[in-house]
């Protein structure tokens, strides 16, 4: 009878076309993942992989042996995972990728009480305005937006990602501020221009009601980041466009307001992002569970909703 181990390192390397990537999201190394597969088809009789120096390729009896046992290894690692859940001490280092701006406003300051409660995790977290592949470069979890799911990844939503019109007091003294989004093309305009397209970030805005009008500010500043934009917001260089959890400690101290106090753009949602499919360590799981209590004891959800009206409106 095949181990799990066999079984497992089969699976990943079919999902991740290689022996290196699977043995990064495994622990193992490359050698013991290749070994296991060579057990795997030595026990079976069949070849499941034609190997090149670049890419595992499935043979045609590797992708009918995945097919039939994609489901089953999961129910299994998911009743071996629960079997352990409450004997295993969370351990080990915790690869996360989190937006620069959020991760440090909102989840670093979160991690002196997860390590109170986890103290054999070592966090290996990266700040970076990319999406990452979570089993190529040996993830644990992600947080962001807008995520390609991947097989075996999942997305557990954290929060609305509502973006917003917001400017300093002091750019608009002595300013009409506008009453719909058309409006703000009479104002300076910061605005983004995307590092994966090259282009000039445009949104939709929805006003409470239901009407969608497009935002259209001038384009006195632009720039490549979030932070940038919300450093020359808070110059008085004009009006930016960006996400209320990068804003929030502004829109709350006064440093900047918030215009168009009914109208939001939707940019999707905050989610945690983890492998699904593979036997859940104890520190990712427990990085999960205490990432949304979290999120619900501090009511982020509520407050990052640019929907819910002028909280903060000018």
């Amino acid at each position: 009878m095949e181990t799990l181990a066999n079984l497992e390192s089969f699976v990943r390397s079919a999902e991740a076309g290689s022996f290196s990537s699977a043995a990064r999201r495994l622990a193992l190394t490359p050698a013991a993942v290749s070994r296991n597969v060579a057990m795997l088809e030595r026990n079976l009789g069949v070849r499941l992989f034609q190997r090149s120096t670049r890419k595992l390729t499935l043979t045609e009896a590797g992708e009918r042996f995945l097919l039939a046992i994609g489901g089953n290894l999961d129910a299994l690692q998911a009743a071996v995972a629960d079997a352990g859940a409450g004997t295993a001490e969370p351990a080990g280092v915790l690869k996360v990728s989190l937006p620069p701006t959020f991760g440090v406003t909102h989840i670093l300051p979160l991690l002196p009480e997860f390590l109170a409660r986890h103290p054999r995790i070592r966090p290996e977290w990266h700040f970076e305005n990319r999406q990452v592949d979570l089993v190529l470069e040996g993830y644990d979890a992600a947080i962001g937006g807008g995520f390609d799911l991947a097989p075996g990844i999942v997305a557990r939503t954290l929060a609305p990602a509502h973006v917003v019109a917001v400017a300093s007091p002091g750019y608009m003294s002595g300013r009409v501020a506008p009453t719909d989004p058309a409006g703000l093309a009479a104002l300076d305009g910061i605005a983004m221009r995307s590092l994966r397209t090259g282009r000039i970030r445009r949104w939709t805005m929805r006003h409470v009601d239901g009407t969608e009008m497009g935002a259209l500010p001038g384009e006195k500043v632009v720039v490549n980041d979030p932070a940038a934009m919300r450093e020359a917001a808070r110059l008085g260089l004009g009006v930016a466009l960006l996400a209320v959890p990068d804003v929030l400690p502004d829109l709350e101290s006064g440093a900047l307001i918030r215009l168009l106090p009914y109208w939001y753009a939707d940019a999707g949602a905050i989610s945690l992002y983890y492998a699904s499919r593979s036997l859940l360590p104890a520190k990712t799981r427990a990085f999960a569970e205490f990432l949304v209590e979290a999120f619900k004891r501090e009511r982020l959800a509520a407050r990052f909703a640019g929907s819910l009206g002028p909280a903060f409106g000018a």
